[in-house]
């Protein structure tokens, strides 16, 4: 054979083609790979649906689930029909080709390439605009479901009076309709446009018609779709400018009509409207005429009309009829504004009185001095300082923790009487364990235990060191004292706020857990979690959560149940996922277990002339950090409501939701789309009610929106003459917010003390105090979210005015020299401000820390009223020298000073207690058979520990006692009150 310039004679070897064995194995691959990957979004899928239903709350997953599918489907069909209709029309109406032209020459190449694969082409593309458009429908499924299952507000918009439901639930459903239809169209159009020249409809560089008939009337009509669509765009828009958001001096963020609004814009929407109508008739006549003059024309002429009606004419009302007068101009739109803000954040029946700020009454300061008493319960106790101190006195062991920032609460004391408490719960910390593995991490060490629990107005007096917290509730296991307690629970903590790992439990593997004698193992007894039992799950979480060892370790087996998303925010925000979560969880004990209890909000942002606010800054202050913000920190709202009470089970971490505000349209709507998911408000127990507090978040974004809506007068609105601030936290350097506080007081126009929430304001720019704020955030209270504000009409410092005093107060700087003197510092704890006939009462705790204790320890209190600024040991002390008077009755708060300790207090009573508690101990591990001499040592151990307690405690009060009749003359000449340190 002749060399045809392909190599050598001889056979010929196929190069490059794998040979069927290699073919296979790719084969073989490819079907792996495509299993593989199925099988991961399964093992999504799946464990997501099993973790739904082992909380019972499977309804919210399907119903979620089938709405983003129908979504999807149904939009995704919908543009793939609309482009792959608008293809083939424009494919079917193609010209013939009889004579090429050079354009059409250079075409038919690219026309010849997918002649072969027309079909496939059309349903490649059809197919990937379809997938695109679901996806994008699926994630509307929120304003999906507000729009089918929307109830009325009862209340109407002052400028269209359409129901507030309009613009919250179905206006944003249109909006989303007429994007979809803009984003089809377009879509449709280049698909129509680019078959069109590719075929020979459309010409650019040919002599001749640029368009053929058949072209033109299609385009055209696509064209008038376009325009059609923008009237309806118009339309909306009307309704819009009702919830349209912009920049106005009077009020910053402003959002509803404004004069220009009324006047211009609304008459210019409707002028378009009707000239975009009309522009669109003449788009589909070209179906008969098959020009384009007369809808060019109109379509230039709705251009123009945009440009001078929809711009310019409203930019010529701003500057030669508002600007002139824009305070007469604006003053109704101000009105509606101030009504409908005030109204949708529920600030609108707030109980504003004026105040003096100075005290002008009789009775001097005998009579300060016994109303200080009853005012307030003094709360030294400061949550965001003494984290520290918990940890050291109360870890106990270095894997638990408690959060940076502990949390107030109310329990009953000795007398029976509620007393304001600090708590923390001591929650695992996987740093802290001694060998860290894959076992030690999620079988081991799977749960935190107890709740730690100190009063918060005062210190124990027998502790050393001393300014130590006055624990109702410590120890390992946790057990009340005779002070208080939170009564009998259950300890374990398997879901808490620094929760965030898998753990498997229930299985062979034991965990670490705590009895009375000390360490132990247990199995977990709940039913929480999901059974990995079977193999399909084991194998799903093990591809879900990247841990091959789930599928095949010998820790796991008959019984065994993997528990996650455990942090009580998660938990209720993934079965509730159309609720925003405060940023402050806080623990409760309540039937016997410790209870989560999250506040949850339903917001929207479309609550006509209502102003709107970025949640994250108006929720934002010193003591804001990644476990307290609020989830949804960027959304912008302009209605919120504390609609559900949520509660979580420490232990089992079943997740209940509680119907708050029946009164509320948004939440009534969520509960037609989501039925049985919350449960009605009677169902709260009278125990959990106790606990139930008005929540910070929302009180922060109403303290923010109050510096400027306490106004409810349109020209002193505009002025701005009347604005207030939230003053910067004194006692921290970085100069945010100061947070509110949880406090048991009295205000002016109320008997008895009830449990608040309270902050102050100062004048825009100025630091003296503008104006005192006050919420009854008692839920058991008939006057449960009334807010009361007293508007300083007088001259009175403000916090920081109050801190520069004290720092300046000679005592102080002499108690800093000495600290630093011992390698210690000073830290201020909560500036609380409690009004006080007439006046301001300032109280400031004053810790040390340092030294041989290096966590805060209480000292000192800084105490100022009018003029008067004082830094003494105790409560009482400052007390009775700011008002110069002293009392027989101390205040609440005395940092537990009230009388020197005796044999017979309740210190000496618990270690005898405790004592013969351990002999018992020890007599029951000799009887039995065999004996337990281990347990027989811990017992003699406890024993002799008690004993020392007692000792302890009884040779300090008989020196306590001694000292006190020493010095007793010079106590009495410096108006009584101890010297002991630390109250």
């Amino acid at each position: 054979m002749p060399d045809r310039g392909g190599g050598p004679t001889g056979p010929r070897v196929r190069v490059g083609r794998p040979s069927r064995r290699a073919r296979t194995l790719l084969m073989t691959l490819g079907v792996l790979a495509v299993l593989a990957m199925l099988f991961v979004m399964f093992a999504g899928f799946w464990t997501d649906w099993l973790w739904y239903r082992s909380l019972h709350y499977s309804s919210v997953f399907s119903t979620t689930l089938k709405t983003k599918i129908g979504l999807f489907f149904v939009f995704g069909v919908l543009m793939a029909t609309a482009v792959g209709i608008n293809i083939w029309l424009a494919h079917r109406l193609r010209p013939p080709l009889s004579a090429m032209s050079m354009e059409q020459q250079s075409l038919d190449r690219y026309r010849m390439g997918i002649a072969p694969f027309k079909k496939w082409v059309l349903l490649a593309v059809t197919a990937l605009v379809g997938l695109i458009a679901g996806a994008s429908a699926a994630y509307q499924w929120r304003i999906w479901l507000l729009w089918v299952n929307g109830v009325p507000f009862g209340q109407k918009d002052p400028q269209f009076h359409k129901d507030v439901a309009f613009y919250a639930f179905d206006l944003p459903w249109y909006r989303f309709l007429l994007s979809f239809g803009f984003a089809a169209t377009v879509l449709s159009l280049i698909a129509a446009a680019l078959v069109h020249y590719l075929y020979g409809g459309l010409r650019v560089t040919s002599p001749g018609a640029r368009a053929t008939a058949a072209a033109t009337g299609h385009l055209s009509v696509l064209l008038g779709v376009f325009v059609a669509l923008k009237a309806v765009a118009y339309w909306l828009d009307r309704y819009g400018l009702a919830v349209k958001s912009s920049d106005f001096k009077a009020t910053g963020n402003w959002t509803g009509l404004r004069y220009v609004d009324a006047n211009a814009y609304l008459p210019a929407k409707t002028i378009l409207f009707c000239i975009a109508a009309i522009c669109a008739v003449l788009f589909f006549a070209t179906l008969w005429r098959r020009t384009w003059q007369l809808p060019v024309i109109g379509f230039g002429l709705m251009v123009l009309s945009a440009i001078l009606i929809g711009g310019l004419y409203p930019a010529i009302v701003q500057k030669f009829q508002v600007q002139p007068n824009e305070q007469a101009k604006e003053a109704p739109y101000i009105q509606k504004n101030i009504e409908a803000t005030r109204k949708a954040y529920g600030i609108d029946d707030s109980k504003v009185a004026d105040y003096s700020g100075k005290n002008d009454s009789d009775g001097g300061g005998e009579k300060l001095r016994k109303d200080a008493n009853t005012t307030a319960s003094y709360r030294l106790i400061d949550p965001s300082v003494i984290s520290p101190t918990f940890q050291q006195l109360q870890q106990e062991r270095k894997y638990y923790q408690f959060p940076s920032t502990l949390d107030v609460d109310r329990y009953k004391g000795a007398d029976g009487k509620d007393q304001d408490t600090v708590v923390g719960v001591r929650e695992l910390n996987l740093d802290g364990i001694p060998k860290r593995n894959w076992i030690n991490d999620h079988f081991t060490y799977t749960h935190g235990y107890g709740m730690v629990a100190a009063k918060g107005t005062t210190t124990d007096p027998n502790a050393d060191p001393a300014g130590s917290p006055d624990f109702t509730e410590s120890g390992l296991p946790t057990k009340g004292s005779s002070g208080g307690g939170v009564g009998t629970y259950k300890q374990q903590v398997y879901y808490g706020e620094k929760t965030d790992q898998y753990s498997i439990v229930g299985g062979p593997q034991k965990e670490l857990d705590y009895e009375k004698n000390g360490e132990r193992t247990t199995s977990y007894k709940g039913k929480s979690g999901v059974s990995l039992s079977n193999p399909v799950n084991r194998a799903a979480y093990a591809v879900a959560f990247g841990e091959p060892q789930i599928l095949y370790s010998g820790a796991i087996g008959d019984g065994s149940r993997i528990l996650y998303n455990r942090t009580p925010k998660e938990r209720v925000e993934k079965v509730a996922p159309w609720l925003t979560i405060d940023g402050d969880a806080y623990p409760a004990v309540v039937h016997g277990r410790i209870k989560w209890i999250v506040d949850a909000y339903t917001t929207t942002n479309g609550y006509p002339y209502a102003s709107r606010t970025t949640l994250g800054d108006s929720t934002a202050d010193s003591l804001s950090n990644g476990d307290r913000s609020v989830v949804a920190q960027q959304n912008k709202v302009n209605y919120i409501r504390n609609s559900v009470k949520a509660t979580v089970d420490a232990y089992d971490g079943t997740v209940k939701l509680y119907e708050w505000d029946s009164k509320d349209p948004v939440l009534k709507t969520w509960e037609k789309a989501f039925p049985g998911t919350v449960e009605p408000k009677e169902k709260i127990s009278g125990e959990l009610m106790e606990h139930l507090r008005y929540p910070q978040d929302l009180f922060k974004v109403q303290r923010e929106l109050l510096t400027r809506y306490h106004v409810t007068d349109p020209t002193q609105f505009y002025s701005g003459s009347d604005a207030w601030q939230v003053p910067e936290d004194p006692t921290h350097k970085e100069g945010n917010a100061v947070p509110p506080y949880y406090l048991s007081m009295r205000m002016p126009d109320q008997k008895g003390q009830t449990f608040s929430l309270t902050t102050t304001f100062t004048p825009n720019g100025r630091p003296n105090l503008g104006a005192f704020m006050s919420i009854d955030a008692d839920a058991n209270s008939k006057d449960y979210g009334t807010i009361r504000l007293l508007k300083v009409t007088s001259n009175v410092p403000g916090p920081q005015q109050v801190q520069s005093e004290l720092n300046g107060d000679p005592e102080v700087a002499e108690f800093v020299r000495n600290l630093r003197g011992t390698d210690s510092d000073i830290e201020y704890g909560n500036l609380l401000t409690v009004p006080l006939d007439n006046g301001f009462l300032y109280i400031e705790p004053v810790y040390a820390r340092g030294g041989s204790a290096n966590y805060p320890l209480l000292k000192k209190v800084g105490v100022s009223y009018g003029k008067e600024t004082v830094f003494k040991d105790t409560l009482g002390e400052a007390l009775d020298a700011v008002f110069g008077k002293s009392s027989e009755q101390r205040p609440p708060g005395d940092g537990g000073q009230e009388e020197p300790p005796s044999s017979d207090n309740p210190t000496v009573k618990d270690a005898l207690k405790d004592a013969q508690a351990a002999y018992q101990d020890a007599q029951d591990a000799l009887q039995k058979q065999p004996q337990d001499w281990e347990a027989y040592g811990r017992a003699q151990e406890d024993l002799k520990d008690a004993l020392d307690r007692a000792a302890k405690a009884e040779g300090k009060a008989v020196g306590d006692k001694q000292g006190q009749q020493q010095n007793q003359p010079r106590s009495q000449s410096a108006g009584g009150g101890s010297d002991k340190k630390g109250g």
